[in-house]
């Protein structure tokens, strides 16, 4: 039943998002349904099993937190940082298990996937922020410009 219930809180931040949000908010829903499609594939062709370091949740989370990292990094925004680090936190999870092989399977378990409960309200908030900035000043910008920054430095003599 929770796995319903955060699927579907999910998947309303998700089309939030991508109907009502700037570019990170839609880069980050597309990065969280590619995430959600890799899941259900996985889950297809091997059974969830938390005895062991799980390879395949393990490849789709450092996807996770290496397309975040990158949107943290060019976005004009706060809330991917805190993203990123969501989903670094999963990742801590598997190293956790590769050097603890002991470790009880539902420890495992709620490492691996309880930050992700975090990322749709953070997704809901940074879309409606971004609607409220529109509101206000009419624009949003959603990427650094770091052409700009860059051409601003003083030369070096």
């Amino acid at each position: 039943m929770r796995t319903a219930i955060f699927l579907l809180f999910l998947l309303i931040a998700l089309g939030y998002a991508a109907r009502k949000g700037g570019g990170p908010e839609r880069w980050m829903a597309g990065i969280l349904l590619l995430m959600l499609l890799a899941d259900q594939l996985l889950h297809l062709a091997v059974p969830v099993r938390y005895e062991a370091v799980d390879i395949g949740h393990f490849a789709i989370d450092i996807f996770g937190a290496v397309a975040t990292a990158a949107l943290a990094l060019v976005a004009h925004r706060f809330w991917p940082m805190a993203a990123a680090v969501l989903q670094l936190l999963p990742l801590l999870a598997h190293f956790s298990r590769f050097v603890n092989i002991a470790m009880h399977p539902a420890a495992y378990m709620t490492m691996q996937v309880s930050a992700s409960w975090l990322l749709p309200p953070l997704l809901v908030l940074a879309t409606w922020r971004h609607q409220q900035r529109l509101r206000r000043n009419g624009s949003d910008p959603s990427w650094q410009n770091l052409l700009r920054r860059s051409s601003r430095r003083e030369p070096t003599r």
